[in-house]
């Protein structure tokens, strides 16, 4: 034996290695697979989300579009070669007549580039602000969709502990008809019942199934890909506990949707003050040198002036540009309006669905749970009929599903609220 072992050290200690191994890997994927809560779901969106990661591409695009909106125009360079010969173009040119060589740049005046500069800071803000808005209706939905993907699974949970209950009731029916004290008809009416559950057990199944995929369709992965099974039930606090609370609070620091709309307003008036200022022309300075020969024979100093000489051009494009920034205000006011409707009627669904869950918890489910014990004692003694049982046991399973659906509504309306009042992504 011992012979057997030294000879089979070398295999044992790579089988070992690679139990090891595998023991080290397995579970870092389970840990890394989202869904076992709320902070899972939302740290992989943040992470892997396609849609959220071309928000943020945009921004930084219009972040990189800042320095070039202030800078000075390319200069422009000319070279003139004079006394060509028609019947002989590659010969003599300039050697008698001379080249030009002009250095022309273009200079904007009258703060022109530092109003274009502001412009394309403050798109670059609404952009970012715009990711953030983003980021906050994606985690959203997420956490709605997770909402009713934990709700689905919990839905299954309750079905199983009817089906359980029922064997159990079934098999008090068997006992007591074997003892002639109750009709064969309870225990294949208890059959006939079970046989529905499971019937109903499938279509709580695909709609499980169907928030997975949801879920991850949002989370930016296959749809049939594998999610870890909620650990307990997701939790979604509010920043502020009334809806006066958090009107007060909303602003534009709060609600990117806000901001980004205020950094658009800023940036279309500047631009239209940057079109009346398109009435003081640009200049264009310019220098030059006249070569001949082998040097040069003479130098010289250009400024051009653009004359603004389309006035009704000018005027409709000040018009166009105040009217966007008009447009622009009032959509400031419209996202204000809508923000505060939507945090409205969110903290109504809330408020309804908390006082459905809590009157769920603390009464219906009690009350159902006993009725059902009270029911099941009393056919046991013959005091009630088998259909009292069963009515008992559907209560109580329409408790529990109640329960559940007041749950989500609260959670879906939680995320709403969250989306609004600035739940940080």
């Amino acid at each position: 034996m011992s012979n057997f072992l030294a000879r089979s050290g070398p295999l044992l200690r790579r089988f070992a290695l690679a139990l090891a191994l595998c023991a080290f890997l397995a579970p870092a994927g389970a840990h890394d697979m989202p869904g076992r809560d709320v902070a899972s779901v939302r740290q992989w969106a943040l992470a892997h989300s396609p849609e959220l990661a071309a928000a943020g591409l945009d921004a930084e695009a219009a972040q990189a579009r800042v320095l070039p909106a202030g800078a000075l125009p390319d200069p422009m360079v000319a070279i003139t070669l004079r006394g060509i010969d028609p019947a002989a173009p590659w010969h003599g040119a300039g050697r008698e007549t001379g080249n030009l060589l002009q250095l022309r740049q273009t200079v904007p005046l009258w703060g022109k580039r530092e109003l274009a500069r502001d412009v394309a800071r403050d798109e670059a803000t609404a952009a970012g602000a715009d990711r953030d808005s983003r980021a906050r209706q994606l985690l959203a939905q997420i956490e709605s969709t997770y909402a009713r993907f934990w709700e689905t699974g919990q839905a299954l949970v309750v079905i199983d502990r009817r089906v359980r209950l029922l064997d159990q009731v079934e098999e008090i029916a068997g006992v007591r008809y074997a003892l002639g004290m109750v009709p064969q008809q309870d225990a294949i009416r208890a059959q006939v019942v079970r046989t529905g559950l499971l019937g109903e057990r499938l279509e709580r199944d695909a709609m499980h199934r169907e928030a997975a995929a949801m879920l991850n369709g949002l989370l930016g992965r296959p749809a049939d890909a594998p999610l870890a099974e909620p650990a307990a039930a997701p939790l979604l606090p509010i920043a502020h506990p009334t809806l006066a609370a958090a009107r007060a609070a909303l602003s534009s620091v709060s609600a990117p949707e806000l901001a980004a709309r205020e950094s658009m307003a800023s940036a279309a008036a500047r631009s239209a003050e940057l079109q009346r200022r398109a009435r003081r022309p640009d200049i264009t300075v310019g220098v030059g040198a006249m070569q001949r020969g082998g040097g040069v024979e003479s130098l010289e100093l250009m400024l051009e002036m653009q004359v603004p000489l389309q006035r009704r051009a000018l005027h409709e494009r000040e018009r166009e540009a105040d009217l966007r920034a008009e447009a622009a205000r009032l959509r400031v006011g419209a996202t204000q309006r809508d923000l505060d409707s939507r945090l409205a009627g969110a903290f109504a669904r809330w408020t309804g669905a908390r006082e459905r869950r809590r009157l769920a918890e603390t009464t219906l489910q009690v009350q159902s749970d006993a009725n059902f014990k009270a029911a099941l004692a009393s056919y046991q003694a013959g005091e009630v009929d088998f259909a009292t049982v069963l009515d008992a046991l559907d209560a109580w399973q329409g408790a529990e599903l109640t329960r559940l659906a007041a749950q989500r509504d609260e959670l879906t309306a939680a995320a709403d609220v969250r989306a609004v009042e600035g739940a940080a992504p």
